[in-house]
């Protein structure tokens, strides 16, 4: 039995043992022996049921970092616990204070994230003074309240989609954007993605993403819905708390990274529009828009992406994602239970807090074109015929009419435009997209093409 030498007076109320033992329950490795001990020095003996406490603690939340609160009403709700306090035999023995320290979760640990232990460092890395830094973060959405918009982090447009409902898309202004792009950029990009991701990803594309499937004898699509908006800024908090950053630091940055849409964008549309728009992006969730969400959505959609593609093992299959579009593809086999395969997938995306666009799920077998991300992967990876022959007859006419006439939506560097369509095709087809190269090279440009 462990004693300490520091003790404080008995007469500590139950809330502050509670916050004390929550603090130390919540900082730092969930095994059995670390918890026990933590709890230990705060109680000053290591009493015998702290043991099946440390278990339960661990079946509750795993391995995930919970919040002290969510640790707070776990301990409040411990049989043990209630019953050692009503025989009035704990004492305080050492308050645990906030913690000053990086502790990330074992797998997390050689990602060589940058030490940010507490708020004064985080407002130092972001060179951003407290008061600024709270008023970017604005967890409490005081801001989306205001109606001189000068004030707001965000530029908004509101779109509608060819399914009826509405898209917001989210653009950070500059100083918003410049403090995401660094979280972006020393943060978000050192955490692994699934190998099931290949949107917004270094070194993969819309190419690797439709690759793995060509040939295949079906191959499966299915689309999320509202996908950005799905991933709440909570979410987002406890993936940087897993991270090792403590608390208040993983709110903050998550509340950098997530916006809250303020309602009167809405208030022109109707009813039934304005409704669903202002519950989904009246919370705060992953902007459509920011620099750090494409990746966000990435890292917290990995359990999803484990999921899918156990799932897609067991059953003969292959998956990859590119954003909020999957793709499975299989054998014949694969082929027979592809719809008993779609509604399970459908089960799992709605466990991790996902909607399936069922009205866009196709099931693709051989006899039909079979497409992804505006690729043919029937036999190989190809582009559609029907676009290269419309590039075709456009680079065509630009050699015989010149470039400026075929320039119908009037685009700034049109030479720029074409000569990406053409490398485009280029990386999927080499043979078709060399002969477009050399109509692209036939091209007479003038200085205002």
């Amino acid at each position: 039995m462990t004693r300490w030498s520091i003790t404080l007076p008995a007469s500590v109320p139950k809330s502050y043992l509670v916050q004390a033992l929550a603090r130390a329950l919540a900082h730092g490795e969930p095994r059995e022996e670390d918890l026990v001990a933590r709890a230990a020095f705060v109680l000053g003996r290591e009493w015998r049921w702290l043991l099946p406490v440390a278990r339960r603690y661990i079946e509750a939340f795993g391995a995930s970092r919970p919040r002290v609160r969510q640790v707070r009403d776990f301990i409040l709700s411990d049989p043990a616990f209630q019953r050692a306090w009503e025989r009035r035999v704990l004492r305080l023995a050492q308050p645990v204070p906030e913690p000053h320290a990086m502790h990330p979760a074992p797998f997390a640990a050689n990602w060589g994230l940058p030490d940010i232990p507490n708020l004064a460092a985080l407002a130092q890395w972001l060179r951003l003074s407290p008061s600024e830094l709270e008023w970017f973060a604005d967890q409490k959405g005081l801001l989306t309240r205001r109606v001189d918009t000068r004030l707001r982090h965000y530029s908004y447009r509101l779109l509608r989609k060819s399914s009826g409902g509405m898209r917001l898309i989210e653009a950070p202004k500059q100083h918003m954007r410049a403090i995401q792009r660094q979280i972006l950029r020393e943060i978000l990009e050192s955490i692994p993605v699934h190998a099931a991701a290949h949107g917004f990803v270094k070194g993969r594309s819309i190419r690797t993403f439709a690759a793995l499937h060509a040939g295949r004898a079906v191959v499966l699509r299915m689309d999320l819905m509202d996908f950005f908006p799905s991933f709440t800024r909570a979410r987002v908090q406890a993936l940087f708390r897993m991270c090792g950053y403590p608390e208040g630091v993983a709110d903050l940055v998550g509340g950098l990274c997530t916006s809250v849409a303020p309602r009167s964008l809405f208030a022109h549309l109707d009813f039934e529009h304005a409704a669903s728009a202002r519950e989904l992006y009246g919370r705060a969730h992953l902007p459509q828009g920011a620099p750090t969400s494409p990746a966000l959505a990435n890292v917290c959609a990995y359990r999803m992406d484990c999921r899918l593609e156990g799932l897609a093992r067991t059953s003969g299959a292959v998956y990859t994602r590119y954003a909020d579009d999957l793709a499975f593809s299989g054998d014949e086999d694969f082929a027979h239970r592809a719809e008993r395969f779609a509604a399970s997938v459908a089960a799992i995306a709605l466990d991790e807090n996902f909607r399936v666009h069922f009205r866009k799920t196709r099931i693709m077998r051989q006899g039909v074109r079979q497409h992804l991300a505006g690729l043919v992967v029937n036999a190989h990876l190809n582009v559609p015929r029907r676009e290269c022959d419309l590039l075709k007859a456009m680079l065509t006419n630009c050699i015989r009419h010149g470039p400026a006439q075929q320039n119908r939506d009037g685009l700034a560097d049109f030479r720029s435009h074409l000569q990406g369509r053409v490398s485009f095709v280029e990386s999927i087809n080499p043979a078709r997209g060399g002969r477009l190269r050399v109509l692209f090279e036939q091209i007479q440009w003038t200085s205002n093409a």
